[in-house]
């Protein structure tokens, strides 16, 4: 696609016994306001039965999603800050908000030198699996794909790389796939943007930031692979491995995981 970024579709990626995941059933993007009439006209085409956007309303101002012909659409907003959000200051949120068309790229270099916006960078990626109302939310979406996944769906954040990127994580483990596959998923961001990372890390050190500083930008701007694996790890540790804390906080029974099976493996 021409105007959607980071597009890409989970199918074709192996699971233990010799399957994998069928295409064109679960497909995963950045923000679809950008996207131009073939795109829209492509997914259309396959068909996309539910756009399932994981914004807040506040990155949507200018950015509102492009309707695709015959899909629903369902907000379900995710917060990866976490409560560091809600300690912000009111200085701080003009600071970061002060732009009717949200762009992270305006204010990353301020970002990077702000230490709620470090500790944002450092926590994401365990918020989102631990963070009770991101939980909920993720929950939510889990269902949804059990409960309503007769036809093809489509998830997306601003840059479908973090809050998208844990869900797709959450299905590919719903599927059976191994670790390895869920990373490798995951990290595949960093292909899609590489030139914006280097670019901006390069901005931030010239204005003295170090590596800790240089990680905001990589958070933010990139797919911190490395960080997630942490989050994994913490998972592990939390509840005992991906498909316990399915079935622990996102809900999920076995039943439901052999109708996600029979419907998206062959």
């Amino acid at each position: 696609m021409k105007g959607v970024a980071n597009a890409r579709d989970l199918g074709g990626n192996e699971v233990p016994g010799g399957r994998r995941v069928k295409t064109g059933w679960l497909l995963r993007t950045a923000h679809l306001a950008d996207a131009t009439s073939a795109d829209l006209a492509y997914l259309s085409s396959l068909p996309i039965g539910i756009v399932v956007d994981f914004r807040k309303e506040d990155e949507k101002q200018g950015k509102t999603d492009k309707p695709i012909p015959g899909a629903e659409y369902i907000s379900l907003p995710i917060d990866a800050t976490g409560a560091v959000s809600k300690t912000a200051t009111e200085e701080e949120k003009k600071k970061f908000t002060r732009h009717k068309k949200f762009d992270v790229k305006k204010i990353i270099v301020m970002a990077a030198f702000n230490e709620k916006a470090k500790g944002v960078a450092r926590d994401m990626y365990p918020t989102l699996f631990m963070y009770p109302e991101c939980q909920s939310q993720l929950a939510a979406f889990m269902r949804l794909v059990v409960d309503k996944g007769d036809k093809p769906i489509l998830f997306h954040c601003t840059q479908g790389k973090d809050r998208t990127g844990i869900a797709s994580a959450l299905l590919l483990a719903a599927l059976g796939a191994d670790r390895r596959t869920i990373i490798a998923d995951f990290d595949a961001t960093n292909q899609f943007y590489e030139k914006d990372v280097k670019k901006y890390s390069r901005r931030v050190r010239f204005w003295g930031g170090k590596e800790e500083e240089v990680g905001v930008v990589k958070a933010f701007l990139g797919a911190n692979t490395e960080n997630f694996i942490k989050a994994l790890d913490a998972v592990d540790s939390q509840y005992g491995s991906l498909e316990d804390y399915l079935k622990g906080p996102m809900g999920l029974t076995d039943a439901d995981l052999r109708i996600l099976r029979e419907r998206y493996l062959e």
